[in-house]
């Protein structure tokens, strides 16, 4: 289950607190502040948790989460708040960590005024790493993801090509780029006399850039890359060489151990399941497992080094999941069910998903994994 850090420092902040903690308990842990502040929040953020809200002044909380802070693709969300509850400060990670949501959401339940002050927010467009996080998408180059949102302040179109499935409406500020089979199907048709908006960046979104040419107006008329051995022309002037790439993370790690196994025990086993396959963490959504190890140190280390979402599920969850699997009396008799590794990994992935790796065990550790149906949504 995701955590949720909440802190507060006065009787009338713990009431704010409350009705936080009431309101999103059913979504997230809640784990609230009692004593020793600055090891409460080396906790949360060493367990990879989804979020941390403060109750109280700015200064506090940027003096605590200082220590720990590493990164924004992988830093929690931190928002605060005033302890009279009239405003909702987005402070960290508001867009991949999700604090501008986060913050927009406690502001509901509190009527208060959510601050946010991320550019492409301010200005109502699209921004891609909200984009990426939304879809469980790694971004390749955070500077590239940077370039993009700066083309699109600029008011500049910004092309998009997805390999999987799309949902929703693309926003005005991207131009969708398709390709079917031989053929190039766009859109707009240069050959009716359409016109094809410039494009200043591309985002690739499930194939690598790598695997394209790309050519920009100074040195071509239009954008050519091959696939399968074509070579396809789109007509789509490129005004600069910004090119983002987006990889989903299609993979959901199932793992079951005996208690007390460290966190340099799991990772050694899991990183060698993975390499196995010509995987790595980076290709992976998340951990999943029974709740018997909901409290497990090592995995909650393990998954919060590489910030990996960690869920678990009851026996009796695991125990409805459908398919073919490596069933253990001795795993049914400890835990209620024949199978976590394989199960759980199953079950996160969701519907859609598929086993590619049957439980494979060493040393107390079993490890399976299960690939997700990606798709995005825009």
């Amino acid at each position: 289950m995701k955590q949720l850090g909440i802190a507060s420092f006065t009787a009338r902040g713990g009431q704010v607190a409350d009705r936080l903690a009431g309101a999103f308990r059913k979504e997230y842990e809640i784990i609230r502040y009692d004593r020793g502040l600055k090891d409460w929040c080396g906790r949360l953020f060493a367990s990879g948790a989804d979020g941390i809200i403060f109750v109280g002044a700015c200064g506090i909380a940027v003096r605590m989460i200082a220590p720990f802070l590493k990164s924004k693709t992988t830093d929690p969300a931190v928002d605060v708040m005033d302890e009279a509850g009239q405003f909702v400060i987005s402070l960290l990670s508001g867009h991949i960590g999700g604090a501008n949501r986060l913050a927009e959401r406690a502001a509901a339940i509190l009527g208060a005024t959510p601050v946010i002050t991320t550019a492409t927010d301010v200005n109502g467009k699209f921004a891609v790493d909200v984009f990426a996080s939304d879809n469980h998408l790694r971004i390749r180059d955070m500077h590239a993801a940077k370039e993009v949102s700066a083309a699109i302040l600029r008011g500049e179109r910004v092309g998009v090509y997805c390999e999987g499935e799309i949902e929703g409406c693309v926003p005005p500020e991207l131009f969708l780029l398709k390709i079917d089979d031989r053929k190039v199907n766009q859109r707009d048709d240069p050959e009716q006399g359409n016109t094809i908006p410039e494009i200043s960046a591309l985002i690739c979104v499930g194939v690598p850039s790598c695997e394209f040419s790309f050519y920009t107006v100074e040195n071509a008329e239009g954008v050519g890359w091959n696939q399968a051995g074509t070579e396809l022309t789109l007509r789509v002037p490129v005004l600069s060489p910004v090119i983002l790439d987006l990889y989903p993370k299609s993979y959901i790690i199932g793992i079951g151990c005996r208690k007390g196994k460290t966190e340099t025990e799991i990772a050694q086993y899991a990183e060698s399941a993975l390499a196995g396959l010509g995987l790595s963490f980076a290709d992976c959504a998340g951990v999943a497992s029974i709740d018997l190890k909901k409290e497990e140190p090592g995995l909650l280390e393990f998954c919060g080094k590489r910030n990996l979402r960690f869920e678990t599920y009851s026996a009796e969850t695991l125990a409805d999941v459908k398919g073919e699997f490596s069933r253990s009396t001795f795993v049914s008799q400890v835990t209620g069910v024949d199978n976590v590794c394989e199960r759980a990994a199953l079950y996160m992935a969701g519907e859609g998903g598929r086993l590619i790796l049957k439980k494979q065990a060493e040393n107390g550790v079993t490890v399976a994994l299960a690939e997700r149906k990606w798709k995005v949504r825009f």
